[in-house]
């Protein structure tokens, strides 16, 4: 199909990177897993490096640039904000111009200079502010930074959210490309990529959250930048080396304006009648010249939009092609308009289902640091660390899940995967509901103790793995949601958008980032003008048990909602033929 007639009409795959422009025909066969240790090598050490720079850097800014809590989190908020929206524009720049590999490789080289001149700031003294002691920075009588060195320290961040861009929302569809999906092989190899991904991701948050933090605190945050910006180097290298093994999938313009030519079209032919029954010549069907990913044909659902690929009079060329793409259009380009208006109310569902994630960072830290953190006869868990369990619980069940639960569960369901993908991201939203609930019924008898039998420094007498129970729940819910979430997006989108869907990923983490932080406004200016505050600054005269209660409330409703719309959902393909 010419690309004139549909952003969405299904291209060849090239050869390698260097004729990433020109190639009209593939005669590489994918190579599956055997171009998994360059693509996840290259992700894993991505992953690092990011991980490993950013793990820390609250207490760097504090630290080494003298900033007060309030304006390095603004300035850590502000920064979070950008990556999480970043990979919406490189999804696009992906999708409709350059192509993945060249998305992934600029993003790679922009993280590159990003960490060097992060390592520079803390290599070159002359780049932050002088140093000060600890008393001094108690009291403000440090000096500050200047101009320069707040502008060195925000162009490395913004070149690392510009790598962010690049990278995030193409690693996995550029992996997924990879594998052919038309074969039992290919799809098995796709399946359980997803669940690699993330325990390599969990594996790499325990390294940075134990051995980088170590380094940046008790040796040098110059080594500490140093090593992620050696692994990113790395991670490029790695990258590069597997160019002749890759499949290059073509960007074909701009996707959002094939999407716009479905509803131009339909909407132009609204007074036309479907006919009872397809007859050949009577919807616009060229042939479907890509190899490696099943054909979409056109349906009976939202079939208002049928419409759009009617052929009326003479809209079709002698040569095969359309003449107007906004009066014509093609049932693959209709069928992959329907499957993205099928996806929006599930991404909604997700944004509050997320809800329960975004508490472990914050309220189970301050809950942490009211009880005893001795573990054992010398050893004190910092506060903030005990998130590792979770990735811990994530490490171990994660491959359990994929080698084992899934097996059985084929064997029974005779489904592939065992499970459909809605149905594991429902299961995510049950743990998150019951995470909610453990964690109130925890923090019930942690304040009732800690207002018993507490001291005057209002520490609970309850040793911190009385958390585990909450933190090991979470860790399920992450399993089953996000990597749901994920699998479900790269799988449902139409192929020339995986960079799009994936990205929904992280305006997701944005999204019910910002759904926390109203609930929580809410509900601190609520329960205080009642002469209750469940969220004061003193957790043990907080009611934060309500508080938990309240988000598995709100969850609870967003499952019931979640399983209206998982039960109205077609998969694609799965939808009765006309």
């Amino acid at each position: 199909m010419s690309g004139i007639c549909s952003s969405f009409s299904p291209s060849e795959e090239e050869i390698g990177a260097a004729d990433l422009q020109d190639t009209n025909t593939n005669q590489r066969k994918p190579a599956g897993w055997k171009a998994m240790p360059f693509v996840l090598g290259n992700e894993t050490f991505e992953r690092l490096a990011s991980f490993g720079l950013m793990a820390n850097f609250m207490v760097y800014l504090q630290s080494e640039y003298h900033m007060n809590q309030v304006k390095a989190a603004t300035l850590l908020n502000t920064w979070s904000a950008a990556s999480n929206f970043a990979p919406v524009i490189g999804a696009y720049v992906s999708d409709a111009f350059i192509g993945k590999f060249w998305t992934i490789a600029f993003g790679s080289f922009s993280s590159l200079l990003g960490m060097i001149i992060m390592t520079l700031t803390a290599l070159l003294p002359q780049l932050r502010p002088p140093p000060c002691t600890h008393e001094g920075q108690l009291h403000g009588q440090c000096v500050g930074h200047n101009k320069a060195q707040l502008g060195i320290l925000i162009a490395s961040l913004c070149w690392l959210s510009i790598g962010t861009g690049g990278i995030k929302p193409c690693s996995i569809p550029f992996s997924v490309d990879q594998f052919d999906l038309t074969t039992e092989e290919g799809r098995k190899g796709n399946n359980s990529f997803y669940n690699l991904y993330y325990t390599t991701q969990t594996i790499v948050l325990l390294i940075t959250q134990t051995v980088v933090v170590y380094i940046q605190n008790d040796i040098s945050w110059a080594l500490g930048f140093g090593i992620p910006a050696l692994c990113m180097l790395f991670a490029i290298v790695l990258f590069f080396v597997g160019t002749k093994v890759y499949i290059y999938i073509k960007p074909e313009g701009s996707v959002f304006a094939a999407v716009a030519q479905v509803f131009v079209a339909a909407y132009k032919k609204r007074q036309l009648n479907l006919p009872a029954d397809e007859v050949d010549g009577q919807f616009y069907n060229p042939p479907f010249s890509r190899s490696l990913l099943p054909e979409l044909h056109l349906t009976r659902q939202y079939s208002c939009l049928n419409k759009a690929a009617l052929i009326v009079g003479d809209e079709v060329k002698q040569d095969g092609l359309c003449e107007n793409p906004w009066r014509l259009c093609s049932g693959q380009q209709v069928e992959n308009v329907k499957c993205l208006i099928n996806i929006i109310p599930i991404w909604l569902t997700s944004v509050l289902g997320f809800l329960a994630m975004n508490q472990q960072g914050t309220f189970t830290v301050a809950q942490a640091l009211k009880m005893d953190l001795q573990f054992g006869p010398s050893i004190k868990i910092p506060a903030g660390s005990v998130g590792v369990i979770t990735l811990i619980a994530i490490a171990i069940w994660l491959p359990f899940y994929d080698r084992v639960v899934v097996a059985a569960l084929e064997k029974v369901t005779k489904q592939e995967g065992g499970i459909t993908l809605l149905q594991r991201i429902g299961i995510g939203n049950l743990f998150s509901i019951l995470t909610m609930l453990v964690s109130g019924f925890i923090e019930t008898e942690r304040r009732l103790s800690a207002l018993s039998h507490g001291g005057t420094d209002g520490i609970a007498p309850m040793t911190v793995m009385w958390l585990t129970p909450q933190l090991i729940l979470i860790g399920f819910s992450e399993i089953f949601s996000i990597v749901g979430l994920i699998e479900f997006y790269n799988k449902q989108f139409p192929e020339h958008m995986r960079s799009i869907g994936n990205s929904l990923i992280y305006l997701t983490f944005s999204f019910a980032s910002y759904a926390s932080s109203i609930v929580i406004s809410v509900v601190h200016d609520v329960s205080a003008r009642h002469g209750s505050n469940w969220l004061s600054d003193d957790i043990n005269t907080s009611k934060l048990d309500y508080f938990y209660f309240l988000i598995a409330g709100i969850s609870s409703l967003n499952f019931l909602f979640f399983l209206f719309c998982a039960r109205r959902y077609h998969y694609r393909s799965s939808v009765k033929l006309m």
